[in-house]
């Protein structure tokens, strides 16, 4: 794979982790809103908060595609 194919790929992993990343907060503020009413579903609160563990694990394997742990 070229430079500049390589750089558009990294900048395209960028883009959709910025959109996971709105995302999670997205559901954060949701999941937030929904403690505050006092008078909220538990189970949907409970599905948001899985959707939420599971929009990190996938931010965490976009940031180790973009930024690779190398050990030296």
């Amino acid at each position: 794979m070229n430079t500049s194919a390589k750089m558009e790929q990294i900048e395209v992993l960028r883009v959709k982790l910025a959109v996971l990343k709105r995302e999670h907060r997205d559901l954060d503020e949701a999941i937030d809103a929904l403690q505050v009413r006092g008078s909220s579903d538990m189970l949907t609160i409970r599905r948001l908060k899985k959707q939420k563990l599971y929009l990190k694990d996938q931010i965490a394997v976009l940031e180790d595609r973009i930024l690779p742990d190398i050990i030296a």
